[in-house]
């Protein structure tokens, strides 16, 4: 599912839009998926060794105030993405059914009941396991679409820049447009919702291996929720806000067993190095190689020969023209898709940043809802003065928007996973499994260390140290210095980068938008 937010409209876009510097800014691309692999293993890793959240750590261990501008930050984020899937969408059903754009972004409110009808994490596995088949088969017949079309354009692409374009360039550096579209390529490749999903999505399949391994029994309840309401037996009296404390307190119960987290762990890694070097670079780097050898002759749909109008459009186009017609038809096909599917992502991450830092559970359908109509009015206004060329503008806007999140969103993930308190990780035995089951469920991470006397550590085969105290034994799962300090440096460069690009426009240089 994390995999869906690196191949979103918003990555097309993006990916596109650079290719009026051809390959160049194909070194841009390579930074932002390492930075984005980098950093979503970290949001894994606090997720696992956890069990919460980053939203919820962000509540439990940063100060109110702090947490609620996080909250803010991430609730736009949110918003932004939304308005990536909406426009990607729209454009979909332009092509696909001939449609005006303005029906497209009105006919984004109906895909909100279709998805998630679709999608039911807590149903039964099947009906999930055949929603993420239906994702991956979407995903792989738009790595063969577009590696048939390097094939296709491989006859007229200088590979010898292609390779260059990999290797750093002056013109990103000095370009205001380089620097813009590098950090809507970085907006694009690691948008802040998927941290908060990274790092959520992980405990069902941790639960998931316990229950298995009898090493954790499910609390008995009969509260669920539904799409746009709390469910309630006939005899219960309880109000939707006890419903919703109940639903948020049994989720904090569970501590996964260390067995769970080293599963886990293996598995995520295993899954983000797969989706992020082998399928999602792949994909975004044959979108900006096919479009810049093809606009750089120059083509297009629309007859103007300007690098800088490219868009989803003229994506389509070459897809049509230069491989053939059906080849346009999945391309759309796959965008319509990429929508739907990144609406889901960003209910489910939605869903998390509200339990996690304001501790308030709604229905997902009603989030979805509310977050879909506060990101589809700019879109009409956009549609209704500025037409296509307002859409795409907007669309690359909202991943440089997502990039100015990033630094806010980064910066708590780092410091969590850095420090030795929040990640202690117990571990349990026969002895201390039956009173962990009672008490550790009410005892906070951040809390441990007023547990621990004298703690004496030893040396352990997968170089985390162990802590033997008097209520068992706790391991230290936090990062490595080396790690702590390459994601601080991520996180500096990522802030320069932002930080920069505002100051240009607060100079009034030339960034389009």
């Amino acid at each position: 599912m994390v995999s869906v937010a690196y191949m979103d409209p918003g990555n097309f876009s993006s990916s596109i839009a650079s290719a009026q510097f051809q390959y160049k800014l194909l070194f841009s691309l390579v930074v932002s998926n390492i930075m984005a692999g980098f950093l979503q293993v970290l949001a894994g890793k606090l997720g696992i060794c956890t069990g919460e959240d980053l939203a919820t750590n962000c509540r439990r261990h940063l100060p109110p105030w702090l947490n609620y501008i996080i909250y803010t930050f991430a609730e736009i984020s949110v918003i932004a993405t939304d308005v990536a899937e909406i426009i990607g969408t729209a454009i979909a059903f332009n092509i696909i059914f001939g449609i005006s754009l303005m029906s497209g972004v009105f006919l984004t409110v109906i895909d909100v009941l279709f998805v998630i009808m679709a999608y039911r994490p807590n149903g039964p596995m099947i009906f999930l396991r055949l929603f993420e088949a239906f994702v991956s088969l979407l995903v792989l017949g738009t790595v063969i679409c577009f590696a048939i079309e390097l094939a296709n354009v491989s006859e007229t692409t200088d590979w010898s820049d292609v390779a260059r374009g990999f290797l750093p360039s002056k013109e990103i550096f000095t370009d205001i447009k380089g620097i813009y579209l590098s950090a809507a390529l970085l907006g694009s490749n690691l948008m802040p919702h998927s941290l908060y999903l990274g790092s959520g999505v992980v405990q069902a399949r941790m639960k998931a291996y316990d229950i298995k391994r009898g090493h954790y029994v499910p609390q008995e309840n009969n509260q669920k929720t539904g799409v746009f309401w709390f469910k309630k037996t006939a005899q219960d009296n309880e109000t939707d806000d006890e419903i919703s404390e109940q639903i948020l307190e049994e989720q904090a119960t569970y501590k996964p067993s260390m067995e769970a987290i080293n599963e886990t762990m293996t598995y995520t890694v295993t899954e983000l190095v797969v989706s992020l070097i082998f399928v999602a670079l792949f994909v975004n780097a044959a979108i900006l190689i096919v479009a810049g050898s093809a606009l750089s002759e120059p083509l297009d749909d629309d007859g103007d020969f300007a690098l800088e109008t490219a868009d989803l459009f003229t994506l389509h186009h070459l897809l049509s023209s230069h491989l053939s017609k059906a080849a346009g038809s999945v391309f759309a096909f796959a965008l319509l898709c990429s929508g739907l599917c990144g609406g889901t992502v960003v209910t489910i991450a939605g869903q998390l940043i509200m339990e996690g830092h304001a501790k308030v559970s709604i229905p997902p359908g009603l989030k979805r809802i509310l977050t879909r109509f506060v990101a589809i009015i700019p879109c009409i206004i956009v549609v209704s003065i500025g037409g296509r060329e307002g859409l795409s503008k907007v669309l690359n806007a909202s991943q440089v928007v997502l990039s100015f999140m990033l630094p806010f969103v980064s910066a708590p993930l780092i410091y969590f996973t850095s420090n030795k308190h929040i990640m202690k990780v117990q571990i349990y035995t026969e002895s201390t499994q039956e009173s962990s089951s009672s008490e550790v469920g009410d005892i906070e991470l951040e809390d441990f260390s007023s547990l621990l006397k004298k703690p004496k550590p030893i040396s352990f085969e997968n170089k985390h140290k162990i802590m033997l105290t008097e209520n068992g034994s706790f391991r230290d799962m936090s990062n490595k210095k080396w790690v702590a300090y390459l994601g601080w440096f991520t996180w500096t460069i990522i802030s320069f980068l932002n930080f920069w690009l505002l100051f240009s426009m607060a100079m009034g240089k030339d960034v389009p938008m």
